[in-house]
Formats: C-alpha cells, structure tokens, sequence
C-alpha cells in the first residue's frame, strides 16, 4: 500500500513540474501534446493524474490525449472494456474541442478494441469514419496522415479476419507509402508484417518469412519487445508450416516468455497455442495438450473468438491423432461452430457494400462538388438586384441545375446498374473466376498476342452476357445452356494452356431447344472436374459432357473427366497449405430439387469413380437425370 501511495505521489510531482513549466498554457495542437506529455505514455498512475489535472482545468485536449494512452495500456493487458471506455471518452471530448486529429486517433482507437475483440462491422466502422474525416481535410499534418495510415492498415486487418486477403494486402500498402514517407519505423514494422500474415495466408510462406523477418528487423531498430513476440510467433508459424519443428518450438517459447512479461494476454494465448501446436507436430502429446489448453483458457477469459477457435482446432488434431474421437469431435465442433460468429454472411455482406461506397466515392465527391457549385450560384442570383444580372445569373442557375440533375441521373443510374450487376455475380459466379479470366487476357495484352487477347476478350463478353442474362431467370433453355458451358470451358481453358479437350455430343433424337433447365446448373460440375479431377494431371487432359434419354421421364446428362479421381484429388487437397472448397454441389442439389417439385419425378444425381482394369483410377462422371414430364396436377 505504502509503495503504490510513493508511487503516485511521484507521478503527481512528474505531471506538477511538467505543466509547471508550461507556465500555465495548455497545449492545444496535436503535435504540441504529444511532445510535452509522450514521456508519460507507459505510465498509467502519471496519466491517471494528467487527466484529473486537465480535466479540473478544462483542457479537452490534453484529457483526450491522456484518455487515449491510458486507454492504450489498459488493451495492451487486456482489459479491453477499459479501454474502451477511455477511447469513448477521448472521442467525445475531441468532439467537443473540435479537434480533428484528436478526433481521428480515438475512433482509430476504438476500432483496434473492436477488433481484438474480433467484432468485426464495430470495427470498420470506426476505422472508416476515422479514414473518412482525416481524407476530409485539405491540408494533412503528419499526425493526420499518420491517422490515415493507422486506418488504412486496420481497415487491411479486418479484410484479414474476413479472409479477404487480396483487399488486405491492397489496404496494408497504401499504409505502407505513408509510413515511408513519415519515416515512421513502427508503421513499417506492422505493415510488413500484416503483409507477411496475408502472404502465408495464401500459402505464400517463403515471401511471407522475408515480410516478418523485414518487420522484425524494425522492431530491434525501436526495440519493441511487443514486435519481437508478435514477429517470433508469427515466424514461429511459417516454419511449423514448413516442417522445420524444432526451429519452430525454440523461437515460439522465446515468444512465449516474452508475453508474458509484458503481460499481453493476447499474446500469450497466441505463444501458448503456437506452442501446443508444435509439440502436437513433435508429438509431445503431453506438453501440447497443457499448452492448447492453457491458450484455449486465457482466449475463453478475455473474449479472444479466433485464438478460441485456433485453440479448439488444434486440440481436434491432437485428440483426433490420439484416436480419441469424442473429445476430437466436441472441439471440432466448438471452432466451427464459434467461427461461424465471425464469419457471419452480414459481415461478408457488409465488407462488399464498403468495397462499393469506395468505388463510387469519387462519383459522389463530384455529385457534391456539382451541388456545392449550384448553390454558389443561388447565392449570387440573391445578391444582384438589376433585372439583367438577374437574367443572367437565372439562366446560369438554371443552366447549373440542369447539369446537376442530369449528372445526379446518370451517377444514380450507373450507381444502381453496379450495384445489381455485383449482386448477381455474387450470387451466380466467384470472383476468383473472373479475376483469373481477366489476368490471363491481360497477359495476352502484355505479350503483344493481340488475337489471342481479342479471342478471348470477345469469349469472356459473351460468357459475362449470358450469366447475366441467365441470373434473371430461374430456368433456361437448354440450348443456351450447353452454349454457356462452352464459353465457360473456353476461358478456363486460357489457364491450362489450352490443354483440356472438351467435347460435347448431343443425342439427335434431343431438341435441345425445348428442353428446360435451371440457369447455370453444369457450371459445378465442370468446375469440379477442372480443378478436382485435371488441375494435378500432367497431360491428356478431356472432358467429355453428353446429352441422351434413357427414358421419356428425364433428360440424362453425363460429365465424364479423365483426371485423377476423387480420392487422390482429396488427399491433395488436405496436403495443400490453401485448400480449394467446394460448395457448388450443395447449392446445385438444392436448386434442382426446388426445380423438380412440379414434375412427376425428381431428379437423380450419381457420381461414378471409373478404374481400369487394374483398379488404377482413370477419372470421375457424373450422371444427372433432369425431369422434363410434369403431371397435369403438378403443372396446374
């Protein structure tokens, strides 16, 4: 008691001589603040004091500033409602301030509390408030663009949680020009290593060893001890990654003991899962189970969702590995069932529609341009008394009007056409798809192979045409269907060098153009059989698609591949650092029994493995009986 009593009069007598040589003037700038106080930044008894002090005085802006800081070590141990709670208090008194920077750097503030509790739209929400003032304001201080930064690269973490790795990196490297341009050797240390977390997201784990080592070279040059554990797990985790396990454990228990003198329990439950993890690979069974659950504890205290789910995950493996499938099942479930929490459609829903308003926002920004130049004008017309200059300036106001409302027309009706047009593709088509498709045309371009760019431009238009034509109707004809197949063979072929040979025979006896089909029902099945069954064969790549009738009730189409077949195809897929998900065929099954319902028979869906003769697997079909006869009851 006596200690902590010496203490704060220590840290009372610190803050007393330093306002004292203020001479009574408190700061106001930003700059100013952080100058004067910043040595009290680590200290939670001499800020406590600074803001009772500045808050007697009316000094808003420096008891927002002391606010943030304290607000700061209470999240670097954890107390994340603490910390919360000082941030809001710093927002609404940099609010009543006025003061811009002040303002920024809280709501940056609570975004990152936000995010360590990994919820996620609180998050970017005030992360992108926070981006949205500071680009506001013309004339940009260093802090304000470091604010800019700071948002941009919290913005980049988000997409990570929501495993949008492509706009994270985007996010991380505008961030990164302004941390260069400032100098700021802290900023870099977390870009590259938010850029290396991207990369070994990707499977990219050399280019991601070289972006935290880049970031741990940083941090020793601050000297950051909190960098060194982020930087020595995170490397911990690309060399379990990459087999080398006992490198692995010595650089995570070095991280280990390093949180736990900083007494971040984030952290900590980050070191003790990574180090259950290794031991797992090292079979250590023991020490790994006490660890993962240790990790599993600290993540379940302080609300950590995706060190919980990571924890219960890993335990799954061990438990799984030990054969003890109870306790493999029950963990399992508890990590999907709590990532699910985080990866809600609402929040996939909600970075789309962010993604959107950032596309459109220079056509807003001349929208508001346009209508600011239109009140100026009234403004003027006001003004002037004479009937000519009245004259004048109607006709400009009037001329001015006219340009904004038909502007406001076609920014409003390009606005919606881009709305519905992603909305459909989002709905119909992954994005993946059509970003590969383009980025292999480009190359065409980049190659100088201006008939092969022309070709399959004119393929991918077309291909884009149909899927937004078919998107609007529920079923087609199935003429227009096996149409749409080709083109989409034809562009995914661009990505395997033309290889496949894809056919498609058509009984004569079928008139394809009166039998209907659901839009975009084959488009599964074929990419299953590229990316499953061809993607891992090396040569003699086909795709045989048939159309026949084996009865009058149905119209029966076969997909045959000559690829590797499903069971090869999976254990590849499991030994993949990125693994390719399928979840085509749930949503075709589901949409062909919605379609059977007025027919006299459902549909019928086999998957057939094919072998040789010395049951050596030689490729996949699939046989999919689609009904075309409905009973006179079912069709009423």
């Amino acid at each position: 008691m006596g200690a902590t009593l010496m203490a704060q009069d220590e840290a009372g007598l610190d803050v007393d001589q330093t306002l004292k040589n203020l001479q009574g003037t408190w700061p106001k700038q930003y700059e100013i603040i952080d100058s004067v106080f910043s040595k009290f930044k680590n200290d939670s008894l001499a800020l406590k004091e600074l803001i009772v002090k500045s808050e007697t005085a009316n000094a808003l802006e420096v008891e927002s500033y002391a606010s943030n800081k304290l607000g700061e070590l209470y999240r670097n141990i954890s107390l994340y409602d603490a910390a919360l709670e000082m941030h809001l208090n710093a927002e609404k008194l940099a609010k009543r301030a006025q003061n811009v920077q002040l303002k920024v750097i809280s709501l940056n503030m609570i975004g990152v509390v936000y995010r360590r509790k990994d919820i996620i739209k609180a998050a970017l929400d005030y992360h992108k408030k926070a981006l949205d003032i500071a680009n506001a304001v013309k004339v940009k201080t260093p802090a304000l663009k470091a604010s800019i930064a700071v948002s941009q690269n919290s913005m980049g973490n988000v997409y990570l949680t929501l495993k949008q790795y492509d706009l994270a990196i985007a996010q991380f490297e505008k961030s990164l020009r302004i941390e260069k341009q400032l100098g700021n050797k802290l900023g870099l240390a977390i870009n590259y290593h938010n850029l290396g977390y991207a990369d070994e997201a990707k499977g990219l784990l050399d280019l991601a060893l070289i972006n935290y080592e880049r970031s741990l070279d940083y941090n020793e040059q601050i000297d950051s001890e909190v960098g060194r554990v982020i930087c020595y797990n995170s490397i911990g985790q690309v060399y379990i990654k990459q087999g080398r396990y006992k490198d692995a454990k010595s650089i995570i228990e070095d991280a280990l003991q390093k949180a736990i003198q900083l007494e971040d329990q984030f952290y900590i439950a980050f070191a003790y899962i990574n180090l259950g993890w290794v031991q797992n690979e090292l079979h250590l069974d023991r020490e790994a189970e006490q660890n993962l659950k240790k990790g599993l504890e600290i993540s379940e205290t302080y609300g950590l969702k995706m060190s919980t789910v990571d924890a219960h995950k890993h335990l799954a493996d061990l438990y799984k590995k030990q054969r003890n499938f109870k306790l493999a099942m029950y963990h399992f479930e508890e990590a999907i069932a709590l990532e699910k929490t985080v990866f809600t459609e609402r929040n996939m829903q909600y970075v789309s529609d962010i993604i959107i308003q950032y596309e459109n926002q220079a056509k807003n920004d001349q929208i508001r341009q346009l209508a600011n130049e239109n009140e100026l004008v009234k403004s003027k017309m006001q003004r002037n008394q004479t009937i000519f200059w009245l004259a004048i300036l109607a006709l400009a106001i009037t001329a001015g009007t006219m340009v904004v409302i038909n502007r406001n027309r076609q920014l409003r009706h390009e606005k919606q056409i881009l709305t519905l047009e992603q909305d459909m593709l989002r709905s119909q088509m992954n994005p993946h798809f059509i970003f590969n498709s383009l980025n292999s045309i480009k190359l065409y371009i980049i190659n100088n192979e201006k008939e092969n760019a022309v070709y399959y431009l004119n393929k991918f238009s077309k291909f884009i045409r149909k899927i937004l034509i078919a998107s609007t109707e529920k079923e087609i004809p199935l003429e227009d269907e096996l149409d749409t197949m080709k083109l989409y063979m034809n562009i995914e072929n661009i990505r395997f060098s033309n290889e496949i040979r894809f056919t498609i025979d058509v009984a004569e006896d079928i008139n394809t153009s009166n039998i209907r089909v659901p839009s975009l029902i084959l488009q599964p099945f074929l990419e299953n059989a590229l990316w499953h069954g061809l993607s891992s064969k090396k040569d003699d790549k086909q795709i045989a698609l048939k159309v026949f009738k084996e009865n009058q009730d149905f119209v029966t189409i076969s997909i045959t591949d000559n690829g590797i077949g499903r069971k090869a195809s999976a254990l590849i897929n499991h030994s993949r650092v990125i693994k390719r998900k399928s979840v085509g065929l749930a949503i075709t099954k589901a949409r062909l029994t919605n379609f059977s319902k007025r027919f006299t028979m459902g549909y019928k869906l086999e998957i057939q493995d094919l072998f040789d003769d010395h049951n050596i697997p030689i490729g996949t079909r699939v046989i999919v009986n689609i009904p075309i006869r409905a009973t006179n009851l079912k069709s009423a």
